[in-house]
């Protein structure tokens, strides 16, 4: 198992190789709590349709892309909540609190 996983990393184009590394490393430094929260929302985010997650996953790259002050305001306009479920909007704001990787092409924010 491990040497397919090998095998499949080998295999991704350098920029993907150094996007699962990036995370891997965030991963590393997260608190046991923080990893708790993230598993409970990715658990969550993997029990909606295929539709809503593209969806939600949409929203969440483009929340990050926004500065945090921002954020929060944007989870609760009525777009959003006219769009999302509060169970959705609630995984989003889960999301916003864990000091994740960037997304791809995104830069960090500080």
């Amino acid at each position: 198992m491990l040497r397919q996983r090998l095998q499949h990393f080998s295999s991704l184009p350098p920029q993907q190789q150094l996007q699962m590394l990036n995370r891997m490393e965030t991963w590393e430094h997260l608190t046991p709590e923080q990893k708790q929260q993230a598993r409970q929302i990715f658990n969550q985010f993997r029990q909606l349709p295929p539709d809503r997650q593209r969806q939600v996953s949409t929203a969440v790259r483009d929340l990050r892309a926004m500065p945090p002050d921002q954020r929060e305001k944007v989870i609760d306009s009525p777009r959003f909540r006219s769009m999302f479920s509060d169970q959705e909007r609630g995984m989003m704001r889960g999301a916003m609190r864990l000091p994740l990787a960037p997304a791809d092409g995104e830069e960090p924010h500080e």
